[in-house]
């Protein structure tokens, strides 16, 4: 029979919680697991085009209008940035860095869709300045606000 080593004391199993967890919710555990797909499918050689577009077309309305639009908007105002997914959304990267991205209302079970930009977005504005931007619907104002801020972030 094996000797216990001194000093050592067995190691104890936590008893089980019960209740809601405390960590990561549902909705940000399959955000991440989609994250490790699109990374598996970008080192494959996806077409990133092709996988935003299709995410778009797969949100319910409002957001896939506006989606749309803000796809078109992006594309328009800074081509240089290449489309992909991001933890499931569809998001612009310059040199694999994601600059600016749009989140559907669904995704997280928000009241309204949000467009979303990076750090690598140049949007500094003295000591602090806004990342998030929720959308509820688009005019021709927020189209012009949303084509200067992508074309600032790219600076």
């Amino acid at each position: 029979m094996p000797s216990k080593k001194p000093g050592r004391a067995a190691a104890k199993r936590a008893p089980a919680k019960s209740g809601p967890s405390k960590g990561f919710t549902a909705e940000e555990r399959a955000a991440m697991r989609e994250h490790v797909r699109e990374l598996k499918a970008a080192a494959a050689g996806a077409d990133g085009e092709a996988q935003v577009l299709a995410k778009i077309e797969a949100m319910t309305e409002p957001d896939r209008s506006m989606a749309r639009r803000v796809h078109a908007i992006v594309r328009a105002a800074a081509p240089g940035l290449t489309p992909r997914l991001w933890y499931g959304m569809p998001a612009y990267a310059n040199d694999g860095n994601v600059v600016c991205f749009f989140q559907d209302a669904r995704k997280f079970k928000s009241r309204y869709a949000t467009l979303g930009f990076s750090d690598k977005a140049r949007l500094d504005d003295g000591a602090m300045w806004p990342t998030g931007f929720a959308l509820k619907k688009l005019t021709a104002a927020e189209e012009a606000r949303i084509t200067a801020l992508v074309r600032k972030a790219v600076g």
